[in-house]
C-alpha cells in the first residue's frame, strides 16, 4: 500500500516578493466546498434573490473588514462572499513615497484572516491553501473586478461600492 501523499504544486510566482506594493486577487475555498456562508443558497440560485449571509458568513465578513485594521497599509478593495468560497482584491500600499511600509506577506494576511475565522467558529473550515493572482495593470484589475461581480450568477453580496 502506498501511503505517500501527492505533492502540492507551488502556484506562487518564483522570486516574487508577496509583500510588494500592488494589487492581488485572492480566492479562498472551504474544505470540501461546503456551504458555510449563505443561509438561502438554494433559493438564491433558483429565484435570483438577495443573498442572506449565515452567521459563519458574517464572521468571514468581519474578518475581511478587520484586515485593514490589523494591517493599515493593506486595503480590501473589493470582495464577494459566495456559498463555499470568497474572492478578495487586496491592495498593499506604500508610504507617501511609494515605498513598502513593513508590509506583511500575502500569505500572512490570508493566514491571519483564516485563523480569525477558525478561532471564532471553533473548527477549521478552510482548504489548506489559497489561490492568488498578482494584478499587473488596469486591464487585469478590471477583469478581476468583473469576475467578482459576475461570479455569483449575476448576484453578489457586497458591502462596498464600486470604486474606479
Amino acid at each position: 500500500m502506498n501511503d505517500k501523499k501527492p505533492t502540492r504544486k507551488n502556484i506562487r510566482l518564483k522570486n516574487y516578493d508577496y509583500s510588494s506594493c500592488g494589487a492581488y486577487f485572492v480566492t479562498i475555498c472551504t474544505k470540501e466546498k461546503q456551504n458555510y456562508f449563505w443561509n438561502n443558497a438554494e433559493v438564491v440560485t433558483e429565484t435570483l434573490q438577495e443573498v442572506e449571509l449565515s452567521e459563519n458568513g458574517k464572521i468571514v465578513e468581519d474578518a475581511i473588514n478587520n484586515i485593514s485594521k490589523i494591517y493599515p497599509n493593506v486595503l480590501v478593495d473589493q470582495y464577494v462572499i459566495m456559498t463555499d468560497h470568497i474572492h478578495i482584491i487586496l491592495i498593499i500600499d506604500g508610504d507617501k513615497n511609494g515605498l513598502p511600509m513593513a508590509a506583511p506577506t500575502l500569505s500572512r494576511i490570508i493566514g491571519q484572516m483564516k485563523g480569525y475565522v477558525t478561532k471564532k467558529l471553533g473548527v477549521p473550515i478552510w482548504q489548506k491553501s489559497f489561490y492568488d493572482h498578482v494584478i499587473r495593470n488596469q486591464k487585469d484589475y478590471e477583469a478581476h473586478l468583473k469576475y467578482i461581480y459576475e461570479n455569483p450568477i449575476g448576484l453578489s453580496y457586497k458591502k462596498k461600492d464600486m470604486r474606479f
